[in-house]
Formats: C-alpha cells, structure tokens, sequence
C-alpha cells in the first residue's frame, strides 16, 4: 500500500466512526492481530489497551454510550506505513455519563497514530485530550 492509499483508509475508518459502524463492521480496517492503545485520558485515566475482538465489542458499546460522533481532520501526514492524525472530535451522548446529562456535547482533541501491516491497520495509539465538563 502506498501512504496515499494508508491516509484514504483512515478518512474512511474515521468517517465509518461517524456512521455508527461497529463490530464486525469496524472490524475490517485492522488486521487480525490488531493492537489498540489508549493513553490516560479524562474518560479512562488509566488507559488500555485493546486486541481486535476487544476492539469490536468496545466499538457496539460505544453507540450505546454515543448517539453521534464526528472527526475534524486538522493534519494527516504518512510515512512509510505510518500515518498520523491531529483532529478535533465532538461525541453526543445518548445517556447520562458520570454528571454529564443525556444529549451533552463532549468535545476532544485527538492525536492518533496508526501502523498498518497486510493492507489493515496493525497498531492504533491513541492521545486524547478532552476539554473540561
């Protein structure tokens, strides 16, 4: 794959993020050995990490917690087959989260950045920085 062909994948992952598709959905934009990184955030202070079933199941959990999701792409730059994103991404939820109501806007900025292997991304790490509620 070309760095070309890696950034037009994750605009397409992304925007599949904003459509709501999970799971099995989701599932084909990672390879079957697939690492997921999660740095300490507000949300998951402690982090994680996540394999590509636990990446699925975590994906159908969200629309229970998200009624809608987008992604601004402020940068995407590749090399080789790594690519890197800065975007700034605004979550509404659909339930009441810790003392966040029903319908609240969250708001983060994301840095992101992915390894592919085999024509699917291999490794995501994630660096999220919410704004205040």
């Amino acid at each position: 794959m070309t760095e070309n062909t890696h950034i037009l994948l994750i605009k397409e992952y992304l925007q599949a993020l904003e459509d709501g598709e999970a799971g099995e959905s989701l599932g084909r934009f990672f390879t079957d050995d697939a690492v997921q990184i999660e740095l300490p955030n507000k949300l998951n202070p402690a982090g994680g990490q996540s394999d590509l079933a636990t990446i699925k199941k975590r994906s159908e959990e969200g629309k229970k917690i998200l009624k809608q999701q987008s992604y601004t792409i402020k940068s995407i730059v590749a090399d080789g087959d790594n690519v890197a994103v800065e975007a700034d991404w605004v979550g509404v939820l659909a339930i009441s989260l810790a003392n966040l109501p029903e319908g609240y806007e969250m708001k983060a900025h994301f840095a992101m950045f992915f390894e592919f292997a085999n024509g699917g991304i291999a490794v995501q790490r994630n660096y999220d920085c919410f704004e205040p509620w």
